[in-house]
């Protein structure tokens, strides 16, 4: 099979378990794809991108909204009647892309949010309105993050390998000691150290 969408090569996998072999390729593939979509799973974002694709999002407030990582913008629109998407904004003078310099806490970051500055707002309804809390904000662009970052790949690495390992303990024990069966841990403390400063910070 071909990995698809993987966040590590199976070279880097190989590698890393010192296999030299193609007899496991397979399982390998299979262990470093479900990898991904785990650490997908554990930040609540994606670090492939998907090219040219169309999203829609209901705005903060009238200067903000929240969207997926964005790697590039190639058009912005909203609504101005909650129907259609029939105001197209002046990306350099109208959005402002944020976090700024593509930075956040230290970490090179996609665009997460949009800030309106120039001629437009974006349509907000009161609560009471029966258009609140609808979609009004079209944006269309490149999606993900622009390269994996290093700490992901390595979790990916290690997530794949503690996966090939559990075909040698399918029943979650992975031997024996005096006081009985040692079973596999359920949490990996180094995955989770690598991948949280990429986890999605939700407000509630």
């Amino acid at each position: 099979m071909a990995i698809t969408n993987g966040y590590a090569a199976l070279s880097d996998v190989k590698a890393a378990l010192r296999i030299t072999d193609n007899i496991d390729d397979t399982l390998l593939e299979l262990c470093i794809e479900s990898a991904s979509r785990d650490i997908d799973g554990m930040c609540e974002r994606v670090f492939y991108q998907t090219a040219d694709d169309v999203r829609t999002y209901v705005p903060t407030d009238s200067f903000l909204v929240e969207i997926d990582d964005l790697v590039s913008l190639t058009t912005l629109k909203t609504s101005s009647g909650g129907v259609n998407f029939d105001i197209t904004w002046d990306l350099s003078n109208d959005a402002q892309l944020e976090p700024l310099n593509s930075q956040a806490g230290g970490i090179v970051s996609p665009t997460t949010r949009i800030r309106a500055i120039g001629d437009y707002l974006f349509p907000v309804w009161e609560p009471s309105n029966v258009n609140a809390q609808e979609a009004t904000v079209q944006v269309t662009g490149t999606f993900g993050w622009a390269s994996i970052p290093t700490a992901i790949k390595q979790g990916t690495i290690l997530l794949a390998m503690r996966h090939y390992k559990r075909y040698d303990s399918p029943l979650g024990i992975a031997g024996f000691s005096d006081v009985g069966a040692v079973r596999v841990s359920s949490r990996d403390y180094d995955i989770a150290s690598l991948v949280q400063p990429f986890k999605k910070v939700r407000m509630a």
